[in-house]
This record gives structure tokens, C-alpha cells and sequence, in this order.
């Protein structure tokens, strides 16, 4: 650790155990949350979120394509994430990096786990046509909590997105068939001192990670340990707690952003 890191650490611990944070937030309290969907017109669903300096856009593709074997009746979802360095000095160009992998695997699951998309309605001819959902999440800015604002951008996206039933001869483009989108909210641990939705700062400290998805009733739809630390009974109810309260909150402001 450097020695502008060592002090940045103990300015932003001494800090909270005074129970502040840099940015006098109280620690279950997210940033400022900016929504804007339909912001790439070549794309079947989009949608750009800031949580305070971060930023990301999310991109819905849709395609013709075969189903898994296991699952002949039902569409496909994937979802990719691209960290490119114009976000971070630490993000570098080439092929997707262990954490850009984990990024997307993190809101691939929080959407899956959920089943927001009723993935049997996309169906076209059951073993051999089925729709195949692309979500691809572009970081702009990196200001800590990516976890968040990548899901959040993912779901304006999907809220907003159209099935091209039109390109392919199908019929007219129709939304997506999708339920209560679940809401996710990541927290960070350091120094005994349990902080919602982290800035750069305080995740660059973090000792342990939590994110924790839940649907409008208040249950958990997904849950993703990160870092090498650890939350006791307590501090893991007590994130739950504040993801309910605030996923409540930001599904509503999402509502209003996309018109529903």
C-alpha cells in the first residue's frame, strides 16, 4: 500500500468511527440515482445509470437462435460486461477480465434468479427457435459499486426493450414479458464498519462485499458474497434490512424513469 493509500485508509476509517462518511451519507444510504432508458436508437432496449460519479449503459440485442437442450420451450439470456479503460487507470483494454466476468455473472444471476423474463413466452418453435437475449453492460465511469449500477442499467434496459417481431416477419415488436423487476443493493465491510453502496474510495479498503437482490415483497431473489472477509449474523441481517428498504425506493424511481 502506498503511502497516499495508507492515509486515504485511515482518514476515511477514522471518519466512520465517528459515524460519517466523506460524503456525509448516513452507511445504509445511496448516492444520488439518475435513470435515462432508450438512449442507443439502434438497439432493442437501452438505458444509462448514474449512482453518484459512476456510470453505465446497458444495451439490449435480441436474435433468432436454438434453445438448450434441457430447455427446448424457453429463451436465452446472456449477459456480458466491457471495462474499458477510459472508466479507470486500473481497467485495461483486451480480453474481458476476471472482474468484468464476475460483474456480469453478478447481474446475469440477480436477473435469472428472479425470473423477470418469462422465458417460455419466448419461445418461437419449441427445440428449434427460440429468442436469445444479449444484455451488454458498457462501464463509462467507475466510481465504486458497479454491482448496482450495472443491474439497474440492465433493467431500465429490459423494462424498455421490444421483441424485433417486425425484422423477422413475426408480426409488430412487442415488449418483453417480464414481472417485478428485483432490485439490487451491495454493501461493503471495513474495519468492523458495514457501508451501503461504496464509493471508489471505501471498496479500494473493503475487506468483505454483499450484494443482495430482492423482489417488491421483500424477498431475497439473489445474494453474492465478495472479497476475502467476512459479515457476522448480525451485520448480514441488518444489510438485508436496508436492501429491502432501499430496493423499495429505487424500484420506484426506476418506474417512474421508464414510464411504467
Amino acid at each position: 500500500m502506498t503511502v497516499t493509500a495508507a492515509i486515504k485508509k485511515d482518514f476515511i476509517i477514522n471518519l466512520a468511527k465517528k459515524g460519517k462518511r466523506a460524503d456525509n451519507r448516513e452507511f445504509n444510504q445511496f448516492r444520488d440515482i439518475k435513470i435515462e432508458p432508450g438512449i442507443i436508437s439502434k438497439a432493442e432496449g437501452s438505458a444509462r445509470v448514474k449512482i453518484g460519479n459512476t456510470q453505465v449503459i446497458a444495451g439490449i440485442k435480441m436474435d433468432m437462435g436454438e434453445p438448450y437442450p434441457d430447455s427446448p420451450d424457453s429463451g436465452v439470456m446472456t449477459t456480458a460486461a466491457e471495462l474499458i479503460p477510459l472508466a479507470s487507470p486500473d481497467f485495461e483494454a483486451g480480453p474481458p477480465r476476471e472482474d468484468a466476468i464476475e460483474l456480469a455473472r453478478v447481474v446475469d444471476r440477480g436477473i435469472r434468479e428472479s425470473k423477470i423474463i418469462d422465458v417460455e413466452k419466448l419461445c418461437i418453435e419449441e427445440g428449434e427457435k427460440v429468442w436469445i437475449i444479449f444484455i451488454d453492460l458498457h462501464i463509462l465511469d467507475y466510481d465504486g459499486n458497479l454491482f448496482d449500477a450495472a443491474s439497474l442499467a440492465a433493467l431500465a434496459a429490459l423494462m424498455t426493450a421490444k421483441i424485433p417481431n417486425e425484422r423477422f416477419k413475426l408480426g409488430e415488436d412487442k415488449p418483453l414479458p417480464l414481472s417485478e423487476p428485483p432490485i439490487s443493493c451491495t454493501s461493503v465491510k471495513f474495519d468492523n464498519i458495514v457501508a451501503m453502496d461504496p464509493s471508489l474510495d471505501e471498496e479500494e479498503i473493503a475487506e468483505a462485499r454483499l450484494t443482495v437482490s430482492t423482489d417488491e415483497k421483500g424477498d431475497i431473489r439473489a445474494m453474492q458474497k465478495g472479497l476475502n472477509g467476512s459479515f457476522t449474523v448480525d451485520e448480514i441481517k441488518k444489510v438485508i434490512n436496508d436492501s429491502i428498504d432501499n430496493g423499495k425506493k429505487i424500484r420506484q424511481q426506476l418506474y417512474k424513469s421508464v414510464g411504467k
